[in-house]
This record gives structure tokens, sequence and C-alpha cells, in this order.
């Protein structure tokens, strides 16, 4: 049966070199912890949020907002964060809105985490123990690791545990995105632990929460870090098909 050609795009399979793309965009999206400093014009900011707006949302809810930090404001942020980041005292002061992470950690997730964190402080040549490189390795969370784009992302404290599974759609369709045109990014946890910062030096409105930030540029080749892809579970490890 043939398509109308009234119909929208929607309906019309995608060619080969469409499907190549899309998937391509998703399987080399990995995190990103170094970045040039390359501009990214606001208009490709735009058309890459304004893309990533078509995530779905329970009735259309949309319960994603999103503040873009590029140059003075976002030299500003991280200034604040590296201050507080790097003293003891104001750090002991600074904790978690919210558990990201499980309060106790069991088997796989805990061998995953381990695997990842060792992988990367192995390219580093940080070996354990060594405290003060974990420390600065870690801080650099803070410099959204020297992309020109910071992203920090806010929800409506009215907003329910199925809003946070539409943002994590949203936060994907922006990493997606944003490789469609050549970018990277590194989605960041690090950033709850300062909300009351960020949300002070924001102007955020008492209503908001923050869910956490981004880096956005475009990656450094020359960066050893940048060559960690981790691992993923076939399917057979986590799915079952009933017939």
């Amino acid at each position: 049966m043939s398509v109308p050609s009234s119909l929208p795009s929607s309906f019309v399979a995608p060619s080969p070199d469409q499907t190549a793309a899309v998937e391509a965009a998703i399987q080399t999206r990995h995190s990103m912890r170094a970045f040039l400093p390359t501009p990214v014009p606001r208009e490709l900011l735009e058309r890459i949020l304004e893309v990533a707006a078509r995530a779905p949302s329970g009735t259309n809810t949309q319960p994603w907002q999103v503040h873009v930090l590029t140059g003075q404001a976002r030299e500003r942020l991280v200034q604040r964060l590296q201050a507080a980041y790097n003293n003891p005292e104001a750090l002991a002061t600074h904790a978690e809105e919210y558990a990201y992470y499980p309060q106790e950690w069991v088997s796989p997730y805990i061998d995953r985490r381990r695997k990842v964190g060792w992988d990367l402080y192995g390219l580093l040549g940080i070996t354990k123990g060594d405290k003060d490189r974990m420390h600065a390795q870690h801080g650099r969370n803070y410099r959204f690791f020297d992309a020109p784009v910071g992203l920090m992302f806010t929800i409506d404290r009215v907003m329910q545990q199925g809003s946070w599974l539409d943002y994590g759609m949203f936060l994907q369709n922006v990493m997606v995105a944003a490789r469609a045109h050549g970018l990277h990014t590194c989605p960041q946890a690090a950033f709850t632990q300062f909300h009351r910062l960020i949300a002070d030096e924001l102007k955020l409105a008492p209503e908001q929460m923050l869910v956490c930030g981004m880096a956005l540029g475009y990656a450094d080749p020359e960066a050893i870090e940048n060559t960690l892809v981790t691992q993923r579970e076939p399917v057979s490890g986590f799915v079952r098909f009933l017939d």
C-alpha cells in the first residue's frame, strides 16, 4: 500500500542513511571529560534544545527548564564552585538535595561503578590512594571539563517521579542532538552537591530544583580521558522476550 503524500514525515519510513545517522548519533555519544575552547554559536544551541524538546512527557507537561551558561556567566559560576570545592570547611556545608545513587550498593551495579572509575583513573595515571589527584580530577567537573557551554537543568518542585522519567528522555535528546551537529557532552550529577550555591548564582526561583548539569562543546581529540568508552551489557543480559 502506498503512503499518501499528505501524511506527515513521521509516517514515512526513514532512508537507510537516516537510520544510520540516528544510530551513529546514539552509539557515538559517550561522556567526554576534556573539551576545546571553540565557541558554540547560540543559534546552534537553540536548535539542539528545540529538537530535544520533542521528548515525550506525560500529558505533554514538558517539565524541563534549561539554564545555558557561556562567557562570563559560566566563569562566575565556575569560580564559586571551585572555591567551595577546594575549601574543606565550605565543602562540608554542601550536600545533595536528592539521592542520585543508592544508599546501599550491590552487584552488579557497584562492580560497574568501580570499573569505570578505575578505567578512567588508569588512563590518567592516577593510582589508588592518590587522593590529591583524585580530588583534582573530580574538581574538573566544576569547570565543565573546560567546555565553553555549561547547562543547568531544573524542575518545578511540584512535579513528581513520572516527570523525572520524562526529564531523562529530554536529557538524552539533548546529547543525541548535540552529536548530530558534531558536538559532545558530559551529563553531570556532581553539581547537585552544590545546589544551594548554583541556585543563588543563577537566581533560581525557590520552587525550582536542580536536576543536574551538563558540559557541551567540541571534545578534545588529543585528551587521553576521551578515549574511555564504557562497556554495555549485551541484550541477552537485560532483556526477556516473552512470546
